[in-house]
Parts: structure tokens; sequence; C-alpha cells
């Protein structure tokens, strides 16, 4: 795992140099720079050594016949089954490192090869002969790309920030990102804050050839639900085989692998197979919060423990209290983007705390709720049939009482959240499912946004939702957090805050077959009589109590409307002025003025909502306001 950037075009010396310091936390063990400034090409790469600890994995690397140089980052779980097959062509390979083995093998199959990777992987790759490029992104992004179009030619990075180096970057504000931060607190596809910078679409690569020309090609697709005529056992059965499975594959590396352990069933499940493949003890770590909350959060603590016990591993704890709602302004910068959901700080903490124990690597629940269901839209969606079949006006009653329900306690938001959208068609219904503001909303937070703003936010979800009409309601929510959620929202922040540690996130749950294995398996197996996950519930009887499997859902998350009204006051009263906000220029202080005012009333539950306006402002000051390429100190 690493930092990679790259440039394609007459930029000024140095320029490569300050991309590649500005990653220096992705890769604290080694460094290296490509240049052929006569061919217009420059790679920088910051290495975290994992697989092939020796100087014969230094990057960026050129292959044997010297045509072909990559920068690459990630990790190739089936890189030693490739290898043995180059080898058994005859190739002479130098090292033992998963780079090598990508880069002989393009130059035996060309772009052919990316589909054979199975792992997780952002990488460009050099032909000096036909002055081509490529750039490749991993098939269910777990590795971000970002890409950015100048005047001078194309510039890429792992990170955001590190184009902040590149001369004549276009840093017009783009408002329909703005809008989708506001209202999904992430932005789904490949729009960024910037209108000059885009993030390449996952499981694509894309071809620059030397006149310039532009060849863009999908080769991995997540795969659709295709229901086959399983029974209850083989799908219990088929859960256990593909994710056990899964867990040995991703132990691969040539440093001691961990693991968090939060005590819900995802993180147990991954834990349970990994100590299979774990000649010491495994280490797992968690937090330990510590503080009043909003009464609304389960401590994980008590089940992180108690699934440390049963397992037979080590569990690290680390402690947190509401002094680390000061962190977020750090935060917002190293996520690259205004992600208002402070339960990256919890990622961050327990990455740092692995880091300090000497662990690089990690493997990650996440995903679970997002190929076998997990989440409470997830039952919403589950209704969608029943609710079909009511009478509009009756429909159209609930959605108007539904939108009079004040948000003062958990029940209540989620029975709004539910009610609400009852009079609208039932792609839209779903839709508001994933949306904490409705967009129309956010829209109107924006100073003198078009009106059709809320519909290009909207767009890239609902595109993919009329791209798979054949699918129950549950089956397409899945396919939205497949596409969307987890990739823009949970991977993006998992990929930064590990990094910023130091430390690879593996994600086990996102394991091709496993995931093939889940399209394939009926919705009854998933979601059944109320009860997320009831194949993988099932299949972990034999292995984790039932407290940890059947405990209560709670999100990786921290008391934010507790901290709202505490810790984060003072950081909101001075980003949420009115002058401030009317400084910027983004956002009507009119509007921002009565959604304080309404959520600190109790009229409405805006706590998210200001949040993210927040973050807005934070990464406009740490991104937009910069005027001069920035130092890696920044």
């Amino acid at each position: 795992m690493c930092g990679i950037a790259g440039l394609v075009g007459r930029f000024p010396p140095g320029t490569i140099g300050a991309m590649g310091a500005l990653l220096a936390r992705r890769g604290p063990d080694d460094h290296g720079v490509f240049e052929d400034r006569e061919a217009g090409i420059a790679f920088a790469h910051r290495r975290l050594s994992i697989i092939d600890l020796s100087p014969a994995g230094h990057q960026p690397m050129a292959d044997g016949s010297r045509r072909y140089t990559i920068t690459y980052n990630g990790e190739i779980y089936n890189y030693r089954e490739l290898r043995a097959e180059l080898i058994a062509r005859g190739r002479r390979l130098r090292g033992h490192s998963d780079t090598e083995v990508i880069l002989e093998l393009f130059a035996d199959e060309g772009t052919a090869m990316f589909a054979r990777l199975n792992g997780i992987f952002a990488l460009a790759i050099w032909d000096s002969v036909e002055r081509r490029l490529w750039l490749v992104r991993d098939g269910m992004g777990v590795k971000p790309l970002y890409l950015a179009e100048t005047a001078i030619g194309l510039a890429f990075a792992s990170e955001l920030k590190a184009l902040l180096a590149v001369p004549g970057l276009d840093r017009s504000i783009d408002r329909t990102a703005v809008a989708a931060y506001l209202g999904y607190l992430y932005s789904p596809g490949e729009r960024t804050m910037f209108e000059g910078v885009r993030k390449l679409t996952p499981g694509t690569w894309l071809q620059i050839d030397a006149d310039g020309r532009r060849t863009t090609e999908q080769f991995h697709t997540i795969p659709t639900y295709a229901p086959s005529a399983m029974s209850a056992e083989q799908a219990i059965a088929g859960t256990e085989a593909t994710l056990r499975t899964a867990v040995e594959r991703q132990m691969v590396a040539d440093v001691q692998v961990g693991a968090f352990l939060s005590g819900g069933l995802d993180s147990s499940a991954i834990v349970a197979f990994a100590r299979e493949h774990t000649p010491d003890k495994l280490a797992c770590f968690t937090i330990d919060y510590r503080g009043s909350d909003d009464g609304e959060m389960i401590d994980d603590l008590p089940y992180a423990r108690t699934a440390a016990q049963h397992l037979g591993v080590d569990l690290h704890e680390i402690a947190v209290d509401s002094r680390m709602a000061s962190e977020f302004e750090a935060l917002v910068y190293t996520l690259d983007e205004p992600q208002a959901d402070p339960a990256a700080l919890n990622s961050l903490k327990i990455a740092s705390l692995a880091r300090s124990h000497g662990i690089k690597v990690l493997l990650s629940g996440s995903g679970g709720d997002d190929v076998f269901t997990g989440y409470r839209r997830h039952r919403a969606a589950a209704l969608d049939a029943r609710i079909d079949r009511l009478p509009a006006p009756v429909r159209a009653g609930l959605g108007s009482v539904g939108a009079r329900i004040p948000g003062q306690s958990a029940t209540a938001r989620r029975l709004r959240k539910l009610l609400s959208p009852m009079g609208e068609e039932k792609d839209s219904r779903l839709l508001s499912y994933f949306e904490w503001l409705r967009l129309e909303d956010a829209a109107a937070l924006i100073g003198g946004a078009s009106p059709g703003l809320a519909v290009d936010a909207r767009r890239p979800m609902r595109d993919t939702l009329a791209a798979y009409p054949q699918g129950n309601q549950v089956e397409r929510a899945l396919r939205l957090e497949q596409h969307f959620f987890l990739i823009d929202h949970n991977l993006n922040y998992t990929d930064k805050t590990g990094m910023a540690a130091g430390v690879e996130v593996r994600v086990p749950f996102l394991d091709p077959d496993l995931m093939a294995f889940a399209a394939s398996m009926p919705t009854e197996f998933k979601l059944r009589g109320g009860e997320t996950k009831w194949a993988l519930r099932k299949a972990m009887e034999p292995y984790l109590p039932r407290d940890i499997i059947y405990r209560p859902k709670t999100g990786f998350g921290v008391p934010l409307r507790a901290w709202m009204k505490s810790g984060l006051q003072p950081m909101m009263a001075d980003l949420l002025s009115p002058a401030t906000v009317e400084r910027r220029g983004l956002f009507d202080p009119g509007a921002v003025a009565a959604l304080r005012a309404a959520t600190e009333a109790g009229r409405v539950d805006g706590h998210y909502s200001l949040l993210a306006l927040m973050a807005i402002e934070l990464w406009c000051r740490a991104f937009a306001d910069q005027v001069a390429p920035v130092s890696a100190a920044a």
C-alpha cells in the first residue's frame, strides 16, 4: 500500500517532487521518482512496504526490457499464483513483489490482465515505445485515484491534496458536488469539490495516447443480482466457505496482519477466520469511548471484549472522549473531501493505535452491510411492495404526516424518514433513504443555486436505478450501496485514515468470489423475517457467541448530537457565522442561520447538515483558498 502521483505534459521542474511530498504519510518506508521530461511523463511513489520488503520492491519500477514503468498503490492477493505462471512461461523475475508481477504480466498480456487481478489497486503504467499511459483503478474502488485536466496536461494522484502542487489546477467549486456533500455526506460518482478534479471510475482503465487521444474501458463490473435455485443450507454453507476463503487470501503479507474488532457481527466474523492463519495471537483493535453521549449510542466495548475472549485474540483498546471533536478540522484535510461523518475519527484512532504496535495491515468488516444487507433502509426497502399496494391518497396522507414529525428522538427521526416519501413513486422513495438531507433542501441552502441542482446531484444514483429495473427493492438498494455509499463514503474514509497512519486496510467482504456468490443468493436468505444478514448470522453460529451474532445493530459512530452542543459549538460559531457564510459566498446566510435556529430549538434534526456545512467551509480553507503550490507540511 502506497501513494502514487503522476503528470503527463510539460509541467515545471519540481512539480512531481512536490506532489510526492504531499503523499509522504501514505508511504513512510521509501520513495522514488521517475521522470522523462522529453516525453513529458513523470511518476512519484511513496512506499509502505508490505510484500517484499527489500529494495527489489522499490518504485517506480521498470520491467526487464525497460519499456514499461509502473507506479502502483495496493495489494494483489493472487500475485503468487500469477508469479508462478509467469515463471512457467520463462519470465525471469528479480524480486518477490506483487508490483513486478503486475508489470511483467502487463508486458505479456496488455490490458486484458487487469481483470485477472484479485486485489485492491490504483496504478499507472507508461509505455516508453508507444508513448502511451494507462491509469487503472480496482473494481470496487477500494483505492482512490483523482484526475485533473489542466492547460498544461493531465495530473493524477492517490489523494486530492497532492494535486494542490499542480500549477494551473482549476479550483472552481462544483456546486453539484456541494449539494451532494450536504445531502449524502459524500459525493456519489466521479465529482469532487473541484470542477477540475474527477475520480477515476472503479473497474476502469484510462488510456492516453501520444496524440492526446483518450480511451476508457471497463474491465470489471459489480455482480448483478441473479438468484440461483439454492436452499437455505446451501446459502449458509456458501457464505461460510466464500468468507473463509476471502479472509485467507487477504492474509498474504510479509508483515504482521491485525484486525478491527468492534464486537459486531462483521468484524467478529473476519477475526474468527483470520485467527486460523495467524501463528501467534491475532492483534485486534477497538475504541473505548468514554464520556457522556446523546443516549442513542450502543457501547461496543463490552461486545468487543466478549468476542476477543471467545476467539482467543489480543484486544488493544484506545480510550477517546469528547475532546476528539477538536480533531475534526484535521480530519477534513486527511479525507480530501468534506465528508461530515465523524466515524472516520474512530478509524483514524484505531489505525494509529495499530501502527504504534507495529501493525501495517488491518482487516476490516466494511462491506458486510452492503453485500448481505444490514442497514435500516434495507428493511424499509423490503416493505416497498406493501407500500405500493396502498391507494395513492393514503400514501400521500402518510407522507404528509411523516413530514410533520419532529426529529427530537431516534425513533421519531426514523419514522419520519420512512413516512415522508410515501407519496412519491418507488424509485424516489428508495433514493430518499440514502439522503441525510433531501437534495431539494440542500440546494435551497446554496446561494444562487440553479433549479436543476438537486436533479443533477441525484443523477448518478437515479441513473443506476434506471439501468437496473428488474431487481426487487432490497437488491436495488444493495446496488446503490455497492456503487456509491460503500465506495465514495466508507472506502474513501477507510483508505485515507488508514494511510494517514501508515496502515493498509483490507476488506474481505469485497472479495470478488464472495460478492458473486452473494449476488446469486436469493434475497430471502439475506433479509428474512426482518433479520438482516440472515445467512451470514447462521453461518457464524458455530464460531461466535449468540450475543455477538444477534446484538443490536450500531453504527461505527460518535455522539455527534452531544458534540454539537459542546465540543463542536465554538467551531460551529466560527465556521457558520453570518459573516463567514457571506464571505465564502457558497451558501445563503439566512438559510444557514434558520437551520441553526431550528436545530437548536429541536424543531428539526439538522446536526449532520450543520456538520456538513462546517466541513465544506473547513475544506475550502484547506484546499480552495490555497493560491500557490503547498509544501508537505501544509
